[in-house]
């Protein structure tokens, strides 16, 4: 009876994570909940199409390519929770500052959604890696894939409640009903300070979950390492982020007579999305676990397309359809990408290797967004070919990866 009792009491590596999933819950309904309406708002503001790709982009190239030195200099101090702490205040802070940007303040908002990024270079390297100490008991895919679940089930959450907000804040412009969409998600951004800090008194040191290895092993950039990483950089450049979505569903879809989106009901689309983004990472996640790079390549193949249903066709039923692929693209992204690296570098310098994965990631990401958002004003059947033949111009560098060295712990 007493081993039957200790097999169903949850172990302390999956407590950890369950615990860091909830905290990304309420952190993912602060600045995904903001990223529905960001493209929208910035419109708003006076930003052209031009300037939110760039933005973006830039956005994704900050919070992306600093991910490496702040990586780099969490390998060397093993200050896990001070990064963790610190990035995650930059990060969902400057969210509910947005509420204070005036009428034309476009530059300001620009700002602070840099600032938001930035927040999110500090932390990423440091709470994947802690992330991967405890994923290396339960099973990599697993373990970021239910972590991506509780993400998304937040970034479900945060447009939801702001649709609730539009429903029920109907008075003044579109532009003050959005800042003060921004001003309630100061609610999820003070609960994530709460429950990190509350998780950090819980677990002080969770790099001792995954047993050190016998010997220090320095970073390399090995064959099979340098290849994923080309692979998901041509992936990243093709994966048009959801500004530029959203712009288009704000003037494609909404305005006229009889519109099935209102300006109200933009948010739910969102959330769709990263209902979506849920499941398929919890999917996707087990798979990898199972089957390796060919979960990768399934993925891909599956949601590579979702561009020719957004922009190709004036249609709410294809437009569904298309943002239901991308949140499927999002979902292997967060879930089967990070898992990977994992059993590609060994826990002594894994924050480093997040960082070169997370920074060249971003830097594509940076180029795809600015390329492709220009491209929108000239040609978007121009867009549409380069974004899903680039997705899956990532599928064969997958499969040249997909023989890495055996895990070391």
């Amino acid at each position: 009876m007493r081993n039957m009792s200790n097999r169903r009491k949850m172990s302390q590596p999956m407590l950890f994570i369950l615990l860091f999933g909830i905290v990304s819950l309420f952190s993912d309904m602060t600045h995904e909940g903001a990223s529905s309406i960001r493209g929208a708002y910035l419109s708003l503001l006076g930003a052209s199409a031009g300037t939110i790709g760039f933005v973006s982009g830039l956005g994704e190239l900050i919070g992306y390519s600093m991910r490496y030195v702040f990586g780099k200099l969490t390998d060397k101090t093993k200050k896990y929770w001070p990064m963790v702490i610190l990035g995650y205040t930059l990060d969902i802070i400057a969210v509910p500052a947005l509420a204070l940007v005036h009428e034309d303040g476009w530059i300001a908002a620009c700002l602070l959604l840099v600032i938001q990024r930035m927040g999110k270079a500090i932390k990423k390297p440091a709470k994947d890696t802690v992330m991967s100490f405890a994923a290396s008991q339960e099973g990599a895919g697993k373990s970021f894939g239910l972590q991506e679940l509780l993400d998304q089930i937040g970034a479900f959450l945060g447009p939801v409640l702001l649709y609730l907000v539009m429903l029920f804040q109907t008075e003044g412009s579109t532009l003050a009903l959005y800042s003060r969409c921004f001003a309630f998600l100061a609610i999820p951004s003070a609960i994530t300070l709460l429950l990190l800090l509350l998780t950090k008194r819980r677990f002080p040191n969770p790099e001792r979950f995954e047993p050190e290895p016998k010997e220090y092993l320095p970073f390399q950039f090995r064959k099979e390492f340098v290849l994923y990483i080309a692979g998901i950089s041509l992936f990243a450049f093709g994966f048009i982020d959801y500004s530029i979505i959203i712009m288009h569903v704000s003037r494609t879809f909404t305005g006229g007579a009889g519109s099935v989106i209102t300006s109200g009901s933009i948010p739910l689309l969102y959330a769709g999305a990263m209902l979506v983004d849920a499941v398929a990472a919890l999917f996707f996640g087990a798979l990898y676990d199972k089957k390796g790079t060919a979960a990768l390549v399934f993925s891909t193949v599956l949601s590579a397309p979702f561009a020719i249903f957004i922009f190709a066709f004036d249609s709410f039923p294809m437009l569904l359809l298309g943002i239901a692929l991308w949140g499927i693209g999002m979902g292997a992204q967060e879930s089967i990408l990070k898992a990977a690296v994992t059993s590609m570098v060994p826990k002594t310098c894994r924050a480093t290797g997040y960082g070169i994965f997370e920074c060249s990631f971003g830097v594509f990401w940076f180029l795809g967004s600015w390329l492709l958002s220009a491209l929108y004003e000239v040609s978007i059947p121009a867009m549409v070919f380069l974004s899903v033949a680039s997705q899956l111009a990532a599928i064969p560098l997958y499969l040249f990866s997909a023989k890495p060295a055996a895990p070391r712990k």
